[in-house]
């Protein structure tokens, strides 16, 4: 072959392989995948002089594999559909290996209304031992309900207040935290920085309790990650599996008892507990897990309504479903990351406390070159290479 013809070669694999590049670089935008949809009061407006966060950067590939980046439904080949539901997002997963059953628009942007209490309960977790004792502050007391009925210089174990802030989501008691953590901007720091160790890079928590701020941000995949992470925790899962709870009375006020506000417990076979959330901007938010078969599922549901049934009868349906999966051996369509582990600090922290997700490492960052660029520089090399050797080999026979 000449040196012509070598080249000509080089030429034409250039061609194919720069083409055949084009469609995989296409990244498909689905809603709401920057932030969540526009707030329906002002709620969410920053404090005067102050300007609104910015969106949090969208990962250049999806977390949890490609088929998590797709919109609408996605459930693994030759399984049937997924039942309809009012949710606008939801994710089914295994609780013990991680594995993504199915999902609607696993990582569009929404609000998580109570269920961020999920996220702070493992900072307190982390923090705090059971039997630490915190005393609440006049400011901790007077926090927007749904209260747990906290008194201002009253004695509470954190156990007992974990119960209040995940059994009856007592937003006093997340600011009687976010107190003892140092105040509501360190609370923040520090919950934001937890979410970024567990790899959800859709979350921002901009209250400790769930009432919408400026730059909340979740998704249906981040809470699954933090509930498979929360569920690992026995005080958290504990509490979320208690059906009623009493606290004792102490200086001069009678002991008072809740009840569980997540109506599955006692009814649905197997329920192990969860979390349920409402504002008027991320309305219904639900998360639940069971145990059925030798399996333990978990589902979260982002922006459901009660109509034209109530949002646990579909979260219910749900669960049916990925069971039926789970037991068909259809496989999965994604995989919940597993947990830096450290949970950042530094740079990182300070990132997180910002709005803005830390870069990931060297093992996640995409080459700016590219495969397809190395996999063309190596073929060129090869061939030209080749056209050497033969340029030689002629003109010594000549």
């Amino acid at each position: 072959m000449r040196v012509g013809g070598v080249l000509g070669v080089v030429l034409i694999l250039l061609s194919g392989l720069l083409l055949g590049a084009g469609p995989a670089t296409a990244v498909q935008t689905c809603p709401d995948q920057q932030a969540p949809p526009p707030p329906v009061d002002t709620s969410e407006q920053p404090p005067p002089g102050q300007p609104s966060p910015a969106p949090l950067p969208v990962p250049a590939e999806p977390v949890g594999g490609a088929r998590l980046g797709e919109c609408g439904y996605v459930y693994p080949a030759g399984a049937s559909s997924p039942p309809e539901t009012t949710a606008a997002s939801w994710v089914l997963q295994d609780l013990d290996t991680g594995a993504v059953l199915a999902a609607k628009n696993p990582h569009a942007r929404e609000r998580p209304a109570s269920l961020i209490k999920t996220l702070l309960a493992l900072v307190v977790i982390d923090e705090f031992k059971p039997g630490d004792v915190i005393h609440p502050t006049l400011e901790d007391a007077s926090q927007e309900c749904t209260c747990l009925g906290l008194a201002a210089g009253d004695s509470y174990t954190v156990d007992q207040l974990l119960h209040g802030l995940l059994m009856h989501s007592g937003n006093d008691v997340a600011h009687a935290f976010a107190t003892a953590l140092g105040g509501v901007p360190e609370t923040l720091r520090k919950m934001n920085a937890m979410a970024a160790s567990l790899g959800a890079k859709d979350t921002r928590a901009a209250t400790p309790s769930g009432l919408d701020g400026p730059g909340m941000s979740t998704s249906a995949y981040d809470l699954s990650l933090i509930f498979h992470a929360a569920m690992r925790q026995p005080a958290f899962a504990g509490a979320v599996s208690t059906k009623a709870y009493q606290f004792p009375a102490q200086n001069g006020k009678p002991a008072f008892s809740i009840i569980n506000d997540n109506k599955l417990l006692g009814v649905y076979p197997g329920f192990l507990g969860g979390k349920t959330g409402f504002t008027d901007d991320a309305r219904h938010t639900y998360v639940g897990g069971a145990a059925q078969g030798g399996r333990r599922l978990a589902v979260v549901m982002m922006r459901a309504e009660m109509r034209p049934t109530q949002v646990v009868q579909q979260a219910a349906q749900l669960l049916d479903y990925g069971f039926a999966l789970a037991k068909s051996g259809k496989g999965s369509v994604g995989q919940l990351v597993e947990p830096e582990a450290q949970a950042a600090t530094g740079d990182e922290s300070a990132q997180a406390s910002a709005g803005t997700a830390p870069q990931a490492g060297a093992r996640t960052q995409r080459d700016a070159f590219g495969t397809t660029g190395w996999l063309v520089t190596l073929v060129v090399a090869l061939l030209i290479g080749a056209g050497f050797f033969l340029g030689r080999h002629r003109r010594r026979v000549r």
